[in-house]
């Protein structure tokens, strides 16, 4: 249900203010003085414009001879920076997210004991005039000087390490990808249809056969021989794709490209080794609940565990999916099942934990959570009136993959495939998908937070409350036009 407009007099009420376009204008005019005249949140704060070969670093006037200075980016000089800092008495201190430049600065600056403010540039870019170095760290002390800047969400450091490894892995999950392009180009170019006749050219038998031809086996009967048993196409049709012109240029751009398809292979094998060891040392937050047991003899009041999504539907594991029980143990490090939500896999489960946790309980409420991942609208409203409405670009990689499992939902007979068909029927397909993935970030916050197992209603279940929302519609229009619904007989 739509939440009620509040009115102007509840709004007054509840002592609700929102800044006008020219409250927002004379308070950044207030900024830019001397003396702005805002309180002062944090009074020992100092901000650092982050750089490549230097940082630009600013206290407040009074703390030192020379307020603003320049310091190296090699470690000595971090330190020394650190050091500068707790001698003018500082606390806390902002800067930007500039590439990967902040990250050396803020663990040295932790380390030293101060508290750092990881800001977003959008927050930060209005300084007016010319931009420079100085002003910018300027510009950055002044604002956190009176608490205008929101500090950066950051895992915690062991969920770190899991990312790390995890975006490591996908890069070379879609290196191989290309690799397997590659192969299907250099295949065609000759003239072999191998694509045609069988589903995937780097399953069992694609590559059996291509290993084949690399050694010199250019029999299409020998080769159709190596055809797994559970390949739908006839060997008859396997040996006329395999006619086709043999060229040795091709056959050597072949020759390397499955040589770099190995090893993307070998690599994706040791970062699963990799995560294994990180995720085993992460804790266990599953929750005893009371789950039904089945009369099997069994002793009572003993507990059986309940089978994950993964495990009822058998053992059969996606291609990129990791070699060992990742289903499992994301289940332990989260406490629930996740893929008890339909269209969320184990692979978006795991981009969940490697990119914000098992633990989301640094985002207020799930509408938080959304906002963060850019899945909520967003309005710009002036006179109480809607201006205009547009989503900005996002690379978060959990709305990506949320995105993914919403559209994922268009055939799904559940009570989310028909929910996702009825936003399709209703909105632009983008902005369903997006409307659909927030739904889905909102249940996985809830999951998560509260231990809940999620159980689905069905779609025969939305259909029937669709129905009784129209009728109750229909009902209260009737009612106003002085008219009744009467049902057909």
């Amino acid at each position: 249900m739509a939440k009620r407009k509040m009115s102007t007099f509840e709004r007054l009420q509840r002592g609700t203010l929102k800044l006008s376009r020219e409250q927002r204008k004379e308070l950044a005019e207030r900024l830019h003085a001397a003396d702005p005249g805002l309180t002062i949140v944090h009074p020992d704060a100092a901000g650092i414009d982050v750089g490549n070969e230097s940082h630009f670093v600013a206290v407040p006037a009074g703390r030192d001879a020379q307020p603003v200075r320049e310091f190296g980016s090699w470690t000595a000089d971090l330190q020394r920076m650190a050091a500068w800092l707790k001698a003018c008495g500082i606390r806390t201190v902002a800067m930007q997210s500039t590439g990967v430049y902040w990250i050396a600065v803020q663990e040295v600056l932790e380390e030293a004991g101060l508290e750092v403010y990881l800001v977003n540039a959008r927050g930060t870019k209005n300084l007016p005039g010319r931009k420079s170095d100085v002003q910018e760290c300027q510009w950055l002390m002044k604002l956190h000087t009176y608490g205008l800047l929101r500090n950066s969400f950051r895992p915690a450091e062991e969920i770190r390490t899991v990312r790390t490894i995890w975006r490591q892995r996908d890069r070379l999950v879609k290196d191989a990808g290309r690799a397997i392009q590659q192969i299907q180009k250099a295949l065609t170019t000759m003239n072999i249809r191998l694509a045609n006749a069988i589903s995937d050219v780097s399953g069992v038998t694609g590559l059996a056969i291509i290993r084949a031809i690399l050694k010199g086996e250019r029999d299409p009967r020998v080769l159709a021989k190596l055809r797994d048993r559970r390949i739908q196409a006839s060997e008859e049709e396997v040996v006329h794709s395999l006619e086709g012109h043999w060229r040795d240029d091709v056959l050597f751009e072949l020759q390397q490209v499955v040589e770099g398809y190995d090893f993307y292979q070998g690599q994706i094998g040791a970062c699963d080794q990799e995560l294994q060891k990180y995720l085993a040392v992460l804790p266990d937050r599953r929750r005893e609940r009371e789950v039904e047991v089945v009369d099997t003899g069994e002793a009572k009041g003993s507990k059986k565990r309940r089978k994950s999504k993964a495990e009822r539907k058998g053992k059969t594991r996606r291609k990129n999916q990791p070699g060992f029980e990742l289903g499992v143990e994301l289940h332990r490090i989260f406490g629930v099942d996740l893929t008890r939500i339909d269209g969320i896999d184990i692979m978006t489960s795991q981009v969940i934990l490697s990119e914000v946790g098992p633990d989301l309980t640094d985002f207020p409420d799930e509408d938080q959570f959304a906002s963060w991942l850019e899945l909520a609208p967003r309005r710009n409203i002036t006179g109480r009136k809607v201006i205009s409405q547009r989503s900005r670009e996002s690379k978060n990689r959990v709305a990506n993959a949320l995105r993914m499992a919403a559209e994922a939902l268009s055939r799904s007979d559940s009570y989310l495939g028909a929910r996702y068909r009825q936003l399709r029927g209703r909105k632009d397909g983008k902005v369903a998908v997006k409307a659909m993935a927030r739904h889905l970030a909102c249940l996985v916050y809830r999951l998560v937070t509260k231990g809940q197992d999620y159980v689905d209603r069905g779609a025969a279940y939305f259909e029937k409350k669709r129905s009784q929302r129209e009728l109750d519609g229909l009902r209260r229009k009737a009612t106003e036009l002085g008219m009744k619904v009467v049902p057909a007989t």
